[in-house]
């Protein structure tokens, strides 16, 4: 594969990464307004639904929706980020784009994910992270894609005597 092709497929394959992330984001914004439950996989918090903290306090359910709405908005801007970044910049061969490109999604993922396996509370994972796992795996096999396209060097570009 090519220098170009390498970076052509690997920026596609991070955007499409990113456009699942995206969609992530969507629907996590409508469940927030339209479901019985608090995210995919969560339908309640060790057993308790939405319904019942409203009832005990509907300030509860009102800051957990305007977290979840302002999470959906996080996801959905990194998403975008990520994915221009990758189209715009890893396509056309700058490190600098992919070196971002990777580093945004990672820390969001350092920062999000260790607390699911704390046991706070129940979800089905399948359901509340397989998308994202899905993404991430895209996204990572278009990283290491374009890496390669990087490592490589661009036509009419002089070469170090070794």
């Amino acid at each position: 594969m090519s220098r170009e092709q390498s970076l052509r497929n690997g920026a596609s394959l991070m955007v499409l990464g990113a456009l699942i992330f995206l969609a992530y984001a969507v629907i996590f914004l409508l469940r927030a307004f339209t479901s019985d439950g608090f995210e995919l996989g969560v339908e309640t918090l060790n057993g308790v639904t939405r319904q019942q903290l409203d009832q005990l306090n509907p300030a509860i359910m009102g800051y957990m929706t305007h977290l979840h709405v302002a999470l959906s908005g996080f996801i959905a801007a990194a998403a975008i980020a990520a994915g221009a970044l990758a189209w715009y910049g890893v396509r056309d061969g700058l490190a600098w784009a992919w070196v971002t490109a990777v580093i945004a999604p990672v820390v969001a993922l350092a920062v999000a994910l260790p607390l699911h396996y704390m046991g706070h509370f129940h979800f089905d994972w399948v359901r509340h992270l397989g998308p994202i796992y899905v993404g991430t795996i895209i996204y990572v096999v278009g990283a290491l894609i374009a890496l390669v396209g990087l490592t490589r060097a661009a036509p009419g570009t002089a070469r170090a005597a070794r």
